[in-house]
């Protein structure tokens, strides 16, 4: 798969909450669009490409959109369809972890897929170590 351009350029992922999301501010950026987030004490850090982790709630295949919830609110994924072994994810309760590119941030924050993986089998760890997760990771990036 050839990238362009713009996904060359484009930083790594940032692990995020929705809620993170849902309160971005949309910023302007050489390298296309990014969203300003707060990760505390009045810092902010961009980004465009995220990791989020989550709970199908609703899988709706005829829009290529699922529906997850993390513990901070709902978002949803596009794309889902053409996600390499993603199908294992596509089930209603399955704990996911989706990596795609931000479309938007209100009223829902809504990613566009690259990758998803099923992380069912471990889920209660997973769950517990998320937010540490996202919180210690943009410690070291803002």
């Amino acid at each position: 798969m050839f990238k362009t351009n713009e996904e060359k350029k484009r930083p790594p992922p940032v692990k995020v909450l929705s809620g993170q999301l849902r309160t971005a501010e949309h910023r302007r950026t050489p390298s296309g669009d990014a969203y300003a987030i707060r990760p505390g004490r009045g810092r902010s850090l961009l980004v465009s490409m995220v990791w989020m982790q989550g709970t199908v709630l609703e899988v709706q295949l005829d829009r290529n959109t699922v529906l997850l919830m993390d513990e901070t609110g709902t978002f949803a994924v596009q794309g889902v369809n053409s996600i390499p072994k993603g199908k294992p994810c596509l089930s209603q309760g399955k704990y996911v972890m989706v990596m795609g590119v931000i479309q938007a941030v209100s009223p829902e924050p809504v990613i566009r897929a690259v990758k998803m993986a099923d992380l069912s089998e471990l889920a209660t760890l997973h769950r517990r170590m998320w937010k540490l997760e996202v919180e210690e990771l943009q410690e070291v990036l803002a």
